[in-house]
């Protein structure tokens, strides 16, 4: 299993808006094959960052995933949110 951290930073006076289209993207990956959990984090120094934790079951289904109609569906509309670019990043995991 891999797991894909990813932060976002919210334009201020746009972050409700922000978390809701991060929450429908996450609804949507929960329907993806291979999709195991996710995580919501929301950062106590910087109240404009939110970061995801994905799990997946591997790289090429997460792959498969970035590449689909549903997950661009999912984020229409999301580069016009963040204040700076998106990171992310992907680790293995360990039970």
């Amino acid at each position: 299993m891999i797991g894909v951290l990813t932060h976002h930073w919210a334009k201020p006076e746009l972050f409700h808006k922000a978390d809701k289209l991060l929450k429908g993207n996450g609804e949507a990956q929960s329907k993806a094959p291979g999709f195991v959990n996710r995580r919501t984090l929301y950062s106590i120094s910087d109240n404009t960052q939110i970061t995801s934790l994905v799990i997946w079951d591997d790289e090429d289904i997460y792959e498969q995933w970035k590449a689909s109609a549903e997950r661009a569906l999912a984020m229409t509309g999301a580069e016009n949110l963040w204040r700076k670019p998106p990171e992310s990043h992907r680790f293995t995991t360990s039970d």
